[in-house]
């Protein structure tokens, strides 16, 4: 089974809210694919951001479980597609993986869009960061599909 990784820098922001956004989608449009997320500067086991929480809640998706990990090889070695939040991110995850599948999630939707780090703000910066990525994750419907065929 196809399974992808968001990666952003904590794991406790934007990663988190691309996979809840992405699971959903994928359950909404029949998508048979593992989400799951990590982070390049993550400690492992630290809970999702509370502006983080309140985002998603207002999507109807429960963060409240999350844990961050760590992006490390042996986490994403069975990654069919990695999915980062920057360039930056992308560069780190081929530095540690070189022969990772890995792209912006911008650029995986044909976009030059980056997703800026909402850590620190308030809950309508996070609000505003989501909408971004459920945006770009709903572009990419097609390319998710095709994952699994």
């Amino acid at each position: 089974m196809a399974e992808i990784f968001f990666v952003c820098t904590g794991n406790t922001c934007r990663s988190p809210m691309a996979a809840a956004l992405a699971a959903a989608i994928f359950a909404r449009e029949g998508i048979d694919i593992i989400v799951k997320s990590a982070g390049v500067a993550a400690a492992n086991g630290s809970p999702a951001s509370k502006h983080a929480l309140v985002a998603m809640q207002l999507e109807n998706l429960d963060l409240s479980g999350h844990l961050s990990q760590a992006a490390a090889v042996e986490v994403l070695a069975k990654a069919t597609l990695i999915l980062t939040m920057t360039k930056a991110h992308c560069g780190r995850i081929k530095a540690i993986t070189p022969s990772a599948n890995a792209f912006t999630l911008g650029e995986f939707a044909d976009s030059l869009v980056e997703i800026s780090d909402p850590f620190g703000g308030n809950l309508d910066e996070y609000k505003t960061c989501a909408a971004q990525i459920k945006e770009l994750l709903e572009a990419c419907t097609e390319k998710f599909r095709g994952l699994v065929c």
